[in-house]
């Protein structure tokens, strides 16, 4: 059977839905799935409600892998995730359970559909030019080579952002140019893309309220205890809520300011990800579904039918 891939906005109930699928392939009799989680900063250890990461109790007793990987000083790229992700899924299928890829770093996906995007090899001397650049100059240069990356690429990643500018410089090309010869649809054929698809006002508003209940559940100590710690390496100091917070506790900004800026940047960030969003609807026999309310039982019937399934006669 095809694994499901479950793509959408941040806040917009993709894990949920993936629990939800998960137990009802047990109820089907299939096994209780298992879901492989597709998200850049759930890797580091520590970062867990910033990241959203899914808490024991939200888990059901559904496995999650490729969660807590790794320390927050540590670098982590696209191919270590394809790597494990692969091997992740090769031993839940060796076991006869299914396997729920699920998340929002939507190049992690699009790597695991269609394979890594080939580039130039870094140039060590270019890179350490650009990193030494100012931001601002930087992210002027991204914009104006590449104006389509930089609507993409979330002006606070630096190091997609110096990625992009040396691509261009070393082959004179920008990066979303090269791309495109990535966009050839599904290459694998043993999986189906679900997308979520989130009309931006109530999308927003649902991202606001889980930045509140972010705060709610501690997200402020949990930064402050990362930080005091000096445990926050280069990726994971860019992360969403960290950065923000990071200001604050340096006494730059008060903390409501700190947490509407978390606001803002994650609603950029949605922006972002729907420019993703529309790439990935190219791809061949994917499923869109119209979420314009909670998560409801109605996203796991569709699911189950792209998959050829159906819930039991008697639910």
């Amino acid at each position: 059977m095809r694994l499901p891939v479950i793509v959408g906005p941040t806040a917009g109930g993709k894990s949920g839905l993936a629990v939800s699928l998960a137990l009802e392939f047990e109820r089907l009799g299939l096994g209780r799935g298992e879901i492989v989680s597709c998200d850049s900063v759930q890797v580091y250890r520590g970062l867990d409600i910033g990241s959203a990461k899914p808490t024991r109790a939200e888990q059901c007793g559904v496995v999650h892998h490729l969660i807590d990987l790794i320390e927050p000083t540590e670098r982590f790229s696209v191919s270590d995730w394809l790597s494990r992700a692969e091997a992740a899924i090769q031993e839940i299928r060796d076991r006869e359970k299914i396997p729920i890829v699920v998340g929002g770093t939507h190049l992690y996906v699009k790597a695991f559909l269609e394979g890594l995007f080939a580039g130039p090899d870094p140039d060590p001397g270019l890179r350490a030019e650009l990193e030494a650049m100012d931001p601002i100059e930087r992210r002027a240069e991204l914009e104006r080579v590449d104006p389509e990356a930089a609507e993409r690429i979330h002006r606070n990643d630096h190091r997609r952002t110096i990625r992009a500018i040396e691509i261009h410089r070393l082959t004179g090309r920008p990066i979303s140019a090269l791309q495109e010869q990535w966009d050839t649809g599904i290459a694998r054929r043993d999986c189906v893309l679900v997308g979520l698809d989130w009309p931006t006002g109530a999308i927003n508003r649902r991202i606001n309220a889980r930045v509140g209940t972010m705060i709610e559940r501690g997200l402020v100590a949990e930064a402050r205890r990362l930080w005091e710690a000096d445990r926050l390496g280069p990726t994971a100091r860019e992360a969403l809520g960290y950065k923000q917070l990071a200001a604050h506790f340096r006494g730059e900004c008060s903390l409501d300011q700190a947490i509407e800026r978390i606001k803002i940047q994650t609603r950029r960030f949605g922006k972002n990800q729907r420019t993703w969003l529309r790439r990935l609807r190219r791809t061949p026999a994917s499923v869109w579904i119209h979420a314009a309310a909670e998560p409801s039982d109605d996203w796991v019937d569709i699911v189950l039918r792209c998959l050829g399934l159906a819930r039991n006669a008697e639910r």
